[in-house]
């Protein structure tokens, strides 16, 4: 009977630790699973000019709950304008290795995973929020070429393929470069004028079914008439699917 019991307890844990979901192996810098992130979500904030101050914390409080509820080994990239360079510049870029939560104690570490998830995610990438939103000033705003870099970087390659992906805008959405600008008095918002520009070309790219959310903050630039906000999210949404998103929806912000 004892050999029984003993055989059957044996048994019991065997299948318990069988059945127990593996967590997947991750490498040491990204902490992202080996064979790619189960999810990207990209965080885009428009540093060409400071945010008012209400829309700043706006943006502070929705960049604090995506980084509090980003499922486990999805990554997490939040960017800002790279004027200079014309493109963007990561300010943090790692998956969620998970905190622990749902973890056995039989087979894990909840507490170690936790503070594994503080130290190495939570922490750094808090910082980088607070930083994505510091005042900036610039003379240009190449927002399609830092969305085609996204796309380069984060949702293109293999690993990348079967990953669910989202871009998170965080802009007053008026494009101006040389090769095209949004400003009232450089011509109306219309694609067509668009696809007649420099730009069209330069700028096309692939989103490979990113769903994007448009957080829009409220802007007059100086000497120039109010844009029609309307007609420009259209622009934008128009512009969005064109490259490839999977859904397009805008929403905003407070202030302006």
């Amino acid at each position: 009977m004892l050999i029984l019991v003993a055989v059957a307890c044996v048994a019991a844990l065997a299948y318990f630790y069988l059945s127990t979901p593996k967590r997947p192996a991750l490498d040491a810098q990204s902490l992202c699973p080996l064979d790619g992130p189960h999810g990207i979500n990209v965080v885009l904030v428009d540093t060409s000019d400071d945010l008012p101050e209400a829309t700043r914390r706006e943006v502070q409080v929705i960049l604090d709950d995506l980084v509090a509820t980003l499922p486990p080994f999805y990554r997490l990239d939040i960017r800002v304008l790279d004027i200079v360079r014309g493109r963007s510049r990561s300010l943090f870029s790692k998956c969620n290795p998970g905190d622990g939560a749902g973890l056995s104690e039989w087979t894990d570490n909840p507490r170690i995973a936790r503070l594994r998830w503080i130290e190495n995610f939570r922490k750094p990438a808090s910082e980088a929020v607070k930083n994505s939103i510091a005042s900036a000033k610039a003379a240009s705003s190449p927002l399609m070429a830092a969305i085609q870099d996204i796309a380069i970087d984060e949702f293109s390659g293999a690993a990348n393929q079967n990953a669910k992906k989202a871009l998170i805008v965080i802009s007053d959405m008026i494009e101006y470069t040389r090769d095209y600008s949004q400003y009232p008095s450089a011509g109306d918002l219309t694609f067509q004028r668009y696809k007649q520009s420099p730009a069209y070309m330069k700028y096309r790219t692939e989103l490979y079914g990113a769903a994007v959310s448009i957080r829009y903050v409220t802007r007059q630039p100086k000497g120039q008439p109010l844009l029609n906000d309307i007609k420009h999210a259209e622009f934008w949404i128009q512009w969005m699917k064109d490259i490839g998103a999977s859904s397009v929806d805008v929403k905003r912000l407070q202030g302006a």
